[in-house]
């Protein structure tokens, strides 16, 4: 599952799962699309370029490039997922590729290797989650209310108090709106691992976040159409072991 703050390291890891066929991306359209390297040099002589603790400072430069096995970067692209999920955060302007000076995509020559000889038939379980999501009302309204949000980033408000308070306002309530959108009304079946269960039990704030983590992924809209997507994972897998 990833999003568009998925960056960086969960991005080469979402590309070579991708690469490999060993599993399915499902989340945003695309990840962040960090494909560069930096390095903190210090400016003190005597420390060394290579110590970030530094009395004058430090400067933060970027000094590499990383690519998938397939030659291409994730560098502004990031990673597409094969399942889209109508998301929160699609039409904010957050990512690389929405920075103005951010490095281009490019890429190199792909490397020698071998793909998963069990790997899935992506189509088939993107279109079947394509047909659970359009069939739900709440992700219908998530994919709508998202973009009426972002169309209010460009939109000319009215100097006249009483019609700014009603814009606001009409504002907050669709934010409210998608909050509850996002929750689940039948609770999925969240449980830690038996080795985690009691793993912050001598921490008492860490065991509440850690309990209130869990019930937050209990009613995840996501995490449930994910589940899903497993589930037609395993049908399918099962269908081809059977032939």
């Amino acid at each position: 599952m990833v999003n568009e703050m998925s960056a960086s390291a969960s991005e080469i890891f979402a590309a070579a799962i991708q690469d490999y066929k060993r599993g399915i991306i499902i989340g945003s359209t695309s990840t962040f699309g960090k494909g560069t390297v930096q390095r903190n040099i210090g400016l003190d002589k005597a420390a060394g370029m290579f110590s970030a603790n530094s009395e004058l400072g430090t400067i933060k430069l970027t000094l590499q490039k990383y690519y998938r096995i397939n030659g291409g970067s994730v560098q502004k692209k990031g990673v597409a997922s094969d399942v889209v999920l109508p998301d929160l955060y699609e039409h904010y302007k957050f990512r690389e590729k929405d920075e103005e000076d951010a490095l281009p995509w490019d890429e190199i020559q792909r490397a020698d290797y071998t793909t998963w000889k069990y790997g899935f038939d992506l189509s088939s379980i993107a279109s079947t989650s394509a047909a659970r999501v359009s069939n739900n009302p709440a992700f219908g309204l998530i994919k709508t209310n998202t973009q009426w949000l972002a169309d209010q980033n460009d939109k000319v408000y009215s100097l006249n108090i009483d019609k700014f308070r009603d814009d606001r306002k009409q504002v907050r309530e669709t934010v409210k709106q998608l909050e509850s959108l996002n929750k689940l009304t039948k609770e999925l079946a969240v449980t830690a691992l038996p080795q985690e269960v009691n793993k912050y039990s001598a921490e008492k704030d860490k065991d509440e976040r850690f309990k209130a983590w869990l019930k937050a992924l209990s009613t995840d809209i996501y995490l449930n159409e994910a589940v899903n997507v497993v589930g037609d994972m395993v049908v399918q897998k099962n269908l081809v072991l059977n032939k």
